[in-house]
C-alpha cells in the first residue's frame, strides 16, 4: 500500500517568517452558484511539502516546469538520521542505498506545529558523496537543507552542482528506514521557483 508522506495543507500551518502563509477558503459557495463550491488558495511555494527548483537559489537555472518528472518517481531509501544535528558524508557512509537514486532523510519525529527555531542541516560534503552513488534526488523532513538563517544556502548550491534535486518539508515520522518506491510530483507551474508536491512511498521488497 502507498503511504502518504505529505504535510496536510491547512490554514495556520507553519510557514517561513515573512513569507506568504497558506490560506484556503470557499470563494464562491454552491448556494451562490446554484451548482458547485469553488475554492481558492494563496500560498508560498515553499510551505509544507514541496520541491525546490534550481531557480529558487540561482536566477540563471531551471524553473520547476523545466525539470524532468522522472527525477521524482522511482526507488528511494529512507535513512534514519534522528539525533544528528548535522548530516555529513561520514554519517551516511554506513548506510546501504541499494543503488536507489533517491534518498530521503528522516531527521525529526514529526513536523512541528510551529515553524522551527533550529533544524538539522546537510553538510555540503553530502553532495559529492551522493553523486558518487548515483543519487539524483535528496529529500528532507524540514523546511530547508541549509541552516534557517543562511544567506549562502551552500548545501542547495552544492547539491545542484552535483546534479541532485531537492524535496523539503516531508512527513516521515510514520515510516521506517528502508527501501521504498517514491512518487513526489511537483505541480507544473511556468516560471516557478518551486511547487507543492503530493509525496507517497510504498515499501519495496528486496530481491
Amino acid at each position: 500500500m502507498w503511504i502518504d508522506i505529505t504535510q496536510t495543507m491547512q490554514n495556520g500551518m507553519p510557514n517561513w517568517p515573512g513569507d506568504t502563509p497558506f490560506s484556503f477558503e470557499v470563494g464562491i459557495s454552491k448556494q451562490q452558484t446554484g451548482s458547485v463550491n469553488i475554492g481558492r488558495m494563496t500560498t508560498s511555494l515553499h510551505t509544507g511539502t514541496h520541491a525546490d527548483a534550481p531557480f529558487h537559489f540561482n536566477s540563471e537555472a531551471e524553473t520547476i516546469e523545466q525539470l524532468d518528472v522522472n527525477v521524482y518517481i522511482g526507488d528511494c531509501v529512507i535513512v534514519d538520521c534522528i539525533g544528528q544535528e548535522r548530516v555529513t558524508a561520514q554519517s551516511l557512509e554506513p548506510f546501504d542505498f541499494r543503488s536507489a537514486k533517491r534518498v530521503l532523510l528522516k531527521t525529526i519525529e514529526q513536523p512541528s506545529a510551529a515553524f522551527p527555531q533550529t533544524i538539522p542541516v546537510i553538510h555540503p560534503n553530502v553532495a559529492p558523496f551522493l553523486k558518487e552513488r548515483g543519487v539524483i534526488l535528496l529529500g528532507i523532513d524540514n523546511p530547508s537543507v541549509d541552516p534557517l538563517d543562511s544567506k549562502e544556502v551552500l548545501a542547495h548550491h552544492k547539491l545542484y552542482e552535483h546534479g541532485i534535486h531537492i524535496l523539503e518539508g516531508l512527513d516521515l515520522g510514520h515510516v521506517q528506514q528502508g527501501l521504498y518506491e517514491l512518487i513526489a510530483l511537483p505541480l507544473k507551474i511556468a516560471g516557478a521557483d518551486g511547487a507543492p508536491v503530493r509525496a507517497v512511498v510504498r515499501k519495496k521488497l528486496i530481491e
